[in-house]
């Protein structure tokens, strides 16, 4: 069996960029030392599974020595706990994925005569939170006091999203590699990342994170629109990391979903009541991890109490995930995990003959009968 000729650092290389170690694959690949010293090749079709395994081109296996991975947005962390600066392979691969469906997107809105988004980057870090926040819902149509004709704070967050589809921002929503539900994305590494773009505008939300917390990211997420700055970030217990744009995201974002005068008018008279985080995410149709978060915000509660509440919440949220299991409507899922007003574009292309369904099947990560189905639940005109 021929060998494939390979540079060992290169293999060492691979590994590292996945997150492995050579015990981790030993099972798998019994000469993995050997290969990653150089005391032997592998076969070409060792190599082939050797890629698959570190989630990595075949070619680049080849290289003559190890590439220098850039990160193509700003990285922001919160805490380093020990966790590697080095994003993984499933949050590069992901953003890759992302920087496409953009690319392709903003092709077909040029193609129709899509003026430019006139809110993307409009305001500066050093601006008032408040009067950005008011901008920010001028622009989605939004009332100061929208969120509370919403039923619950689950409808706002609908409502939400597709606002923000409406306006030209489009929104995906997934906790896996495209729809591979072996590649789970890590929340310790990423709660979301931004593609500021004049035109198409993405905003990525990490779907494992609980939903209470999906809200106030999408929030962070879209004053990282208006402020023009593209940046992916782990938001460590809805913390931002220390960064003058990291931190005018959190206090736009905390304005726009609980308004500060609106809340210290209600935090008085919810004193003494048995849960004064559920009254105020009644209130204001927020998850009471975001009344939390927001209590801290204006010095209501310590530090400590609100990382007790949120530890508290998050062993909750993992007791409901269990008992609901992992089931779900595959094509409702596909729709957070593709976006509306994505997935009509791309609809839209093939019936006009300007997309292949093969290009189209590669851009949402739907092939076949699983494609035609979905974009018949698909609310034409998104």
């Amino acid at each position: 069996m021929s060998k494939a000729a390979v540079n060992p650092e290169v293999i060492r290389w691979a590994l590292s960029r996945a997150g492995l170690t050579e015990a981790d694959l030993k099972h798998k690949f019994t000469k993995i030392a050997q290969w990653s010293t150089g005391k032997s090749q592998p076969s070409l079709r060792q190599l082939e599974s050797l890629a698959k395994a570190t989630f990595m081109p075949l070619g680049m296996l080849f290289l003559k020595k190890p590439p220098e991975d850039k990160f193509p947005i700003p990285y922001f962390r919160t805490i380093k706990d020990g966790i590697a600066d080095n994003p993984s392979p499933n949050l590069i691969e992901t953003i890759h994925m992302m920087q496409s469906r953009q690319a392709w997107m903003k092709d077909f809105l040029l193609e129709k005569g899509q003026p430019s988004l006139s809110y993307v980057g409009s305001v500066r870090p050093d601006e008032d939170s408040h009067a950005v926040a008011d901008k920010i819902l001028q622009t989605l149509g939004f009332k100061r006091d929208w969120a509370s004709l919403e039923t619950t704070w689950t409808d706002a967050l609908r409502v939400m999203r597709d606002n923000m589809e409406r306006i030209g921002v489009l929104v995906t929503v997934n906790g896996v590699v495209g729809n591979n539900t072996h590649r789970r994305l890590s929340l310790n590494e990423f709660r979301g990342f931004v593609l500021v773009d004049q035109y198409a505008p993405l905003v990525f939300v990490n779907g494992a994170d609980a939903k209470a917390a999906q809200m106030f990211t999408l929030a962070h997420e879209l004053a990282h629109v208006f402020l023009g700055s593209s940046a992916a970030f782990d938001l460590r217990e809805m913390q931002p990391a220390d960064n003058p744009i990291e931190l005018a995201c959190n206090r736009i974002a905390a304005e726009f979903l609980i308004p500060e005068k609106s809340l210290r008018q209600t935090w008085d008279s919810a004193q003494g009541t048995p849960d004064v985080f559920q009254l105020i995410a009644r209130r204001f149709k927020v998850s009471v991890l975001v009344a939390a978060r927001r209590a801290l915000d204006l010095g209501f509660i310590k530090k400590a109490e609100f990382l007790d509440f949120y530890e508290d919440y998050k062993k909750d949220e993992h007791r409901r995930n269990i008992r609901r299991g992992e089931g779900g409507d595959f094509y409702a899922t596909q729709s957070l995990r593709i976006g509306q007003r994505f997935a009509y574009a791309v609809y839209r292309a093939t019936k006009e003959g300007k997309l292949l369904y093969s290009e189209a099947y590669h851009l949402t990560g739907l092939y076949g009968k699983s494609f035609d189905r979905y974009t018949d639940t698909l609310s034409l005109g998104a």
